[in-house]
C-alpha cells in the first residue's frame, strides 16, 4: 500500500558550500563529500544524510514522465521589460543559453505510467524560479489548454517568488494563473501540486498553494515570506524547521510528504483515481464478495448501559481498522489547509470494487501515545474543516462519501472555542446537506452529540448493534437532570441509545449485526458483510442524479 513518507531532515545554515570538480560533490547539508553517480543512483538525495538537491527540468522531467512522451508547449515567448530594467533582457538571453530552457517554467504534455498529464516544471537556476510574464503565461497557457484536452495539470514549483524586475506586471501573474485553475477545477478536472525547494513569496500566494491535492518533498522550504525575510524585517527568530514541509503537514496545510523515488508512482495513481467513471457502471454486481454465513446464536437481552460499555471498549475495531479491510489503495490525505492537520479525523481516496470514494472516519487509538495523537476520538475544528474539505473535493470529482462515525463528542477545550468549535460543526451540516453525491454514514462505536452528527448528514446512516448515538453522554444527561452522575445506567435507558431502538425512531436505516462484540478478531467478518450493504448502497444512490440525492438527503431530515 502506498504511504506517504516523512524524514526528519532539518537543512543547515550557513554559506554556500565550495564545490568540487569532477566525480565528487559536497552535501550542503552533512557537509561530506559525495560519490556523484552514487547521488544520481539515490534520485539526486544525499545517501549520508537525506539531504534533498535541487534538480534541473531536464532531470525531473526524467524521473516522473514515460520516456519520450513530453511534449513541450508554448516555447519563445520573450518579456517586454516593463520597467525598462537595465540588462533585464540581456541577462534573459544569457540564462537561456547557459541552462538550455526557455524560461523559469517548462510546460507541456505527457504520460506518467501511461496516463496522459499536463505537467510544468518550474526551475529556480532561472533568476530563482521567479514569476514573470512569460511564467504566468505559458502556466495559464497550460492550464487553458488542459482544460479544453480535459486533462489532468500537475506543476512542480520552485521559485523565490514575484520577479522584481517585472513589478506589477509581475504580480498580476498570481491572478492570472489562479483564475485559469479556477476554470479548470470548474470543470471538474485534478490539479496536484508538487512543492520543491523553495517555494515561497507569490508563487505560494497563487498556484502552489491551489492544488486539489497538495504534496511536497521532505525538507523542502514553503513559504510566503521566507525565513529571510521574517528575521530581517521583524526581527523574529525562527524556530528549527520552520516553513519546512513537515512543519507544513503538521499544521495542515498539506496532504502529504512523498519521497523522490515514490513520486511518479503516486502521481499515476491519483490520475487513475480521479478518472470520470460512469455512475451507472461504476460498480459490477457479479463482483461481490461472498457473504459469510453465520448461524446467529439466541443471546440473553443486552441492557443499554451494556451497549455503552461496548461501544466505548477500545479493543473494538477503530476507523482505520475498517477502512483497511472494506477499502483498497486507500491514500490518506491530510489537513484543513488553515491551521493544523486533526489525528481525530482521517480521511482520504481509496477503490471500492473498483469506484473511486472518499472514505473519512473519526479516529480513537489503543494506547497512551496513540490517544494522545487521536485526542481520544474527540475532533477539533481543524479535523471537522478537514472533513469538509475532503467531501467538496469528492463532489468536484463525483466520489461517493463513506464516514465512519466514532467519537464521544467534539473537543470542547479553551483552544477548540477560540478556533470556532461550533461554526465548523454547524458548517459541516449547513454543506453536507446539499452535497451532490451520495454520503453514507456508519456508526461504528460512539455517536456522541453534534461532533457525531457533523460527520453523519448522509443519505443513509447506519449503526452497528454495538454501537450507540447519543444527545450527550449518559452521564451527562443524568448529571443535568438527576443532579447525580451515578444514574448513568438508568439514563441510557430513558435516553434510548441503542441501535434498535433509534431504527425504531427512523432515526437510522440499518443496523449491522455484531454475532459477538466487535473485536479486532471478527473484524474481517462484520467487514464482509459490511462491505455487501455498503455495494448494495451504492448501487442505488449512485445512478441518480445530483440534484435527487441532495433533495433525498433534505426530505430525510426534515421528516425527523
Amino acid at each position: 500500500m502506498l504511504k506517504f513518507k516523512k524524514t526528519s531532515y532539518i537543512p543547515v545554515q550557513g554559506k554556500d558550500p565550495q564545490v568540487p570538480e569532477g566525480l565528487w560533490i559536497k552535501c550542503d547539508g552533512c557537509g561530506e563529500l559525495l560519490y556523484k553517480e552514487d547521488v544520481k543512483q539515490n534520485h539526486y538525495i544525499c545517501y549520508k544524510c537525506g539531504k534533498y538537491f535541487r534538480i534541473t527540468t531536464r532531470k525531473r522531467l526524467r524521473m516522473v514522465t514515460d520516456k519520450g512522451s513530453y511534449e513541450k508547449w508554448d516555447e519563445g515567448l520573450t518579456n517586454e521589460n516593463p520597467l525598462d530594467y537595465p540588462d533585464y533582457p540581456e541577462k534573459i538571453t544569457a540564462l537561456k543559453e547557459r541552462l538550455g530552457i526557455d524560461e523559469a517554467v517548462t510546460c507541456g504534455k505527457c504520460t506518467i505510467h501511461g496516463e496522459e498529464a499536463v505537467v510544468c516544471v518550474c526551475d529556480g537556476r532561472f533568476l530563482m524560479g521567479s514569476m514573470g510574464y512569460v511564467v504566468g503565461e505559458k502556466i495559464t497557457r497550460a492550464v487553458e489548454r488542459a482544460t479544453e484536452l480535459k486533462l489532468p495539470v500537475i506543476i512542480f514549483t520552485c521559485s523565490g517568488g514575484a520577479r522584481m524586475q517585472e513589478g506589477m506586471v509581475s504580480l498580476m501573474q498570481m491572478a492570472k494563473t489562479s483564475a485559469a485553475l479556477k476554470r479548470h477545477s470548474n470543470a471538474g478536472l485534478l490539479y496536484v501540486s508538487v512543492l520543491t525547494d523553495p517555494t515561497t513569496g507569490g508563487v505560494t500566494a497563487s498556484f502552489a498553494m491551489l492544488g486539489d491535492i497538495i504534496l511536497a518533498e521532505p525538507g523542502a522550504l514553503v513559504g510566503f515570506a521566507g525565513p529571510r525575510v521574517i528575521e530581517q524585517t521583524i526581527r523574529q527568530k525562527l524556530p528549527e524547521g520552520f516553513q519546512r514541509a513537515e512543519f507544513l503537514l503538521e499544521h495542515g496545510l498539506i496532504d502529504g510528504i512523498v519521497e523522490r523515488e515514490d513520486l511518479k508512482e503516486t502521481l499515476a495513481r491519483l490520475i487513475v483515481m480521479h478518472r470520470k467513471v460512469d455512475s451507472k457502471e461504476a460498480l459490477i454486481p457479479n463482483r461481490r464478495k461472498e457473504r459469510v454465513q453465520e448461524a446467529v446464536k439466541r443471546r440473553d437481552q443486552v441492557t443499554a448501559w451494556e451497549r455503552v460499555q461496548r461501544a466505548r471498549d477500545q479493543g473494538r475495531p477503530s476507523a482505520l481498522d475498517y477502512i483497511q479491510e472494506i477499502f483498497t489503495d486507500f491514500m490518506e490525505l491530510h489537513g484543513d489547509r488553515h491551521f493544523s492537520d486533526d489525528g481525530a479525523v482521517v480521511g482520504g481516496i481509496a477503490y471500492f470494487d473498483g469506484c473511486p470514494v472518499t472514505v473519512i472516519g473519526q479516529q480513537k487509538g489503543r494506547t497512551t501515545k496513540e490517544n494522545i495523537t487521536r485526542n481520544f476520538g474527540m475532533p477539533s475544528p481543524e479535523g471537522y474543516r478537514k472533513a469538509l474539505r475532503l467531501m467538496e473535493q469528492a463532489e468536484k470529482f463525483h466520489r461517493p462519501v463513506i464516514c465512519f462515525v466514532d467519537t464521544p463528542g467534539a473537543f470542547c477545550g479553551m483552544e477548540a472555542e477560540e478556533r470556532g468549535q461550533g461554526e465548523a460543526i454547524a458548517r459541516n451540516l449547513f454543506d453536507m446537506s446539499d452535497l451532490t453525491v451520495p454520503v453514507l454514514s456508519i456508526v461504528i462505536g460512539e455517536g456522541g452529540s453534534g461532533g457525531a452528527l457533523a460527520l453523519a448528514v448522509g443519505n443513509e446512516v447506519w449503526m452497528m448493534e454495538n454501537a450507540t448515538y447519543t444527545i450527550l453522554s449518559p452521564e451527562g444527561f443524568a448529571s443535568i437532570l438527576w443532579k447525580d452522575s451515578s444514574k448513568a445506567p438508568m439514563a441510557a435507558e430513558q435516553m434510548r441509545v441503542t441501535a434498535a431502538e433509534l431504527k425504531e425512531l427512523g432515526i437510522i436505516e440499518r443496523i449491522i449485526r455484531e454475532p459477538e462484540p466487535a473485536n479486532t478478531q471478527n473484524a474481517g467478518k462484520i467487514a464482509s458483510y459490511m462491505a455487501e450493504e455498503i455495494r448494495r448502497f451504492l448501487h442505488k444512490y449512485l445512478s441518480l442524479e445530483g440534484e435527487t440525492l441532495a433533495q433525498l438527503r433534505y426530505e430525510r431530515f426534515r421528516k425527523m
